[in-house]
Formats: structure tokens, sequence, C-alpha cells
């Protein structure tokens, strides 16, 4: 039992104007004069009525014992802790340890508005509940994998067996096969872009000039000809067509797969002098440079890379710090630079721009060499610049790390709770099954 301090004395429901109420098994002891400050609250109501007006008594508790003049809850003694801070200080603060998400459940059942909670606990709920939104998708996502509509047509079961052969590499053992030979087509595709520009490994064509070896054109052929099966597969059996096709991952594979066709066309339209050879030749150039976008596929089949890219994103606030103080770092070594080497004849830095380079390759501690300077001030600007570059950049990187290894376990720990919760549902669909065939 414990008693909530009595401000000052003002007669109520008893004589004592006090009400004791049984929390979980926890007695507490509360006076009418705190209660009615929030005259609409649940306790403020039971401060107000009647002892002998038993059904209002039972709306608004679980049992009520005349004698010991004690009202009962089947509640929650920790929150309740919580939440009778809001008589005294006008606002409420979640302990730690304690479901936010049921902590509201409890506060809309002792009728306390939302809105007297810190802002701490504000932010607090608004992410869990953006978890368990998250899990709720999860839980959708694998509860549609898992379901077989009877009703549904020949095209729509071929469509949806489709969609988990190119979509859900975990669904079977094909699909697994797909992805691991898009994943090596990637690695290929790569590996063959690289190769290409090899002088040793070109052969000459007829104008003289280098070209890609046929075996490797071959090979980057067939890879388009995966990739491009592949992205129609795809877009043909998603469900809804137009959010895959503007989906980012989606648009970095059409990106990826587009060159390689305008180049077909454009250099057909220059053997057959629609156009002229020269212009052909600098957009076919132009083109193949996009074809490094292929990388970024490999973050479609690889969940580390998903997961560094949500952690960049939730990082943005520290890498802007971080350019900012690289920013002020630049300007600053950059111009000390500039007017200290002006005494010197063989001077490098021939404007403050100039020396922009050499600061960053200097705080970056790059040092390529071929900025330097030479006076005895210059040489302590540098040493000063890259120890300052060197703070600069360490600064962010453990809230970095930081945010990346969060929400990887986060994303874990998200996916075992989506499991369970579709266990649990199942447990309870085939208990109830169960119920009903021996009824």
């Amino acid at each position: 039992m414990w008693t909530i301090p009595k401000p000052k004395y003002r007669s109520g429901f008893c004589a004592e104007g006090e009400i004791a109420v049984n929390i979980g098994g926890v007695r507490v002891v509360l006076f009418g004069d705190v209660l009615n400050r929030y005259p609409e609250s649940r306790l403020a109501e039971l401060v107000n009525c009647s002892t002998q007006n038993y059904e209002v008594i039972s709306s608004l508790c679980d049992d009520f014992d005349p004698g010991r003049k004690e009202f009962y809850f089947d509640r929650d003694p920790d929150a309740f802790k919580c939440i009778i801070d809001v008589y005294y200080f006008d606002e409420i603060h979640i302990k730690r340890g304690i479901c936010p998400i049921c902590f509201i459940k409890e506060m809309e059942f002792w009728k306390i508005d939302q809105s007297v909670l810190d802002e701490c606990c504000k932010s607090y709920l608004s992410e869990k509940e953006d978890e368990l939104e998250e899990i709720a998708n999860k839980v959708k996502v694998i509860l549609e994998d898992q379901r077989e509509d009877q009703c549904i047509t020949r095209t729509q079961q071929c469509q949806r067996f489709l969609w988990k052969l190119m979509e859900k590499p975990g669904s079977s053992l094909p699909a697994r096969i797909i992805a691991i030979a898009s994943f090596l087509s990637i690695l290929v595709s790569a590996v063959v872009m690289c190769v290409g520009t090899i002088p040793e490994l070109q052969v000459t064509d007829p104008e003289g000039k280098l070209v890609e070896h046929p075996t490797l054109e071959a090979i980057e052929t067939a890879c388009m000809m995966w990739f491009t099966t592949e992205y129609l597969l795809r877009l043909a059996s998603s469900p809804n067509k137009l959010h895959f096709a503007l989906s980012f991952m989606n648009v970095i594979d059409f990106m990826a797969i587009m060159p390689f066709y305008v180049v077909l066309s454009l250099t057909y339209l220059g053997t057959t002098s629609m156009m002229e050879l020269a212009n052909v030749q600098q957009a076919v150039q132009a083109l193949r440079i996009m074809r490094i976008a292929r990388i970024f596929k490999l973050a479609r089949h690889s969940s580390g890379l998903q997961t560094l890219t949500y952690a960049l994103k939730r990082s943005l606030k520290e890498l802007g710090l971080l350019l900012m103080y690289m920013s002020v770092g630049i300007f600053v070594f950059s111009a000390l630079a500039y007017t200290m080497e002006q005494s010197h004849p063989e001077t490098l830095f021939r404007s403050i721009p100039q020396s922009f380079w050499w600061a960053i390759i200097t705080m970056t501690t790059v040092g390529y060499g071929d900025i330097y300077p030479k006076t005895t001030l210059g040489k302590c600007n540098a040493a000063v610049s890259f120890l300052c570059g060197v703070i600069a950049i360490a600064l962010p990187i453990h809230p970095i790390i930081n945010n990346f290894v969060v929400f990887y376990n986060k994303q874990k720990v998200l996916e075992t709770a989506a499991k369970h919760e579709v266990e649990l549902m199942e447990l309870k669909s085939g208990r109830e099954a169960r119920r009903k065939s021996r009824n």
C-alpha cells in the first residue's frame, strides 16, 4: 500500500475526503482535491459519485467493497504510478520497461488525454507505433505469401507463382536459384565491363580503333538478355505495375538495361547513315559509362547494403555536420596557405580556389603531393589542417556506425516479431478450428 501526498483537506467522497483504490493488488489512497483537478477522468468520477449508486460504480471499476470503501481495478500498478503523476505535475512520463502502446490503453481506460504526455515520451511512442506498423506490414506480406485462395483464376495463380519466383528468394528452391543466378550475372557483367577496358584484351576494328573483344561483347549481351527477361517477368507478375515501375530499385534496374538498347539503336542508325558517325560514337561512349549503374542492382539482393542505405538516411544530420566542418576548414586553411606561401618565389598556390584542392586532400589525409607548401609557416598550417581534418572526420563516425547497428538489429527484431505474430495467429486459428470440431 502507498498513499499519495495530500496537498490540502476538503470534504469529498467520504468523511476524510479520500478514496482507496486497489490496482492489481496494490492499495492506493487518493484525495478528492487532487483527483478533481481532472474532473473528466475516471478517478474524479469515482470521487464525485454516490456510494449507493452501484450501477454507476460497477461501470467505473471492476469491483467495490462498501465496508472498506475500496475500489478494485484489474490494471497494471506500475502504469498507474505513472498516470497518477498527472494530478500533481500536469504531465506524464512513461517509465522504462513499460510498453508505450499498452500505456496508451491504460491512459484511455483512466480517461486521461494523451496531450499530457511529455515530449520525449511522445517521440518514443511515435517510434513504437512506427515499429508496430512495420511489423503489421511484414505480417501482412507473410500472410499474403502463405494464403492460398481457391477462388482466384488460373491466370492469377500463375501471376502469383511467378511473383514469388522472381521476388521471394526464400519461398522455394527455384526462387533461390534464380536469385543466385541474378546476383552472379550482376558480378559477371561488372567484371566484363572492367576487363573490357584493358588494352591487351581489346581488338582493332577496321578503322584502326581499339574496341572490346567479341567474346566479352557476347558475355555482355547474354547478361543483358538475362537482365531484360528478369525485369519483364517481374513487371508482368507485379500486382501493382505503376508502383513497381516507380520504385527506386526498379528505376535503377531500368537505367542499367536501357543504355544497352540505346547503344544498339544508335549503332544501327549510324551504320544506315541516318546520323553522323562521330556523333554516334560520342553518344555510345557516353551511354557505356551508364553501365556502372548495374552494380547498384546488388542492393536488391543484399539486405546489408539496404541496411547501410537506410542507416545513411538516418545519419543525414551527422553527415551534414561533417560537410559543414570540412567546408569551414577547407576555406580557412586554403586561405591561410595561399597567404603564407606568397612569399616563396616558387609557390604552388596561385589562388585561393586552387588552394581548395590542397586543403581537401590534406584534411582527408590523402596527400597526392601535386601541390604542397614550401615555407615554414605553410608547413605548420598544413600540419594543423590535417590534424583538424582527422578530428572532423572522426567525430560523426560513431553516430553513423551506431545508427547502422541499431537499424540492423531493429530489422532483425521486427522480422522475428512478425514471424512470431504469424505463428501465434496460426496457433489461435488452430485452437478455434479444434473447438468448432468438438462442438
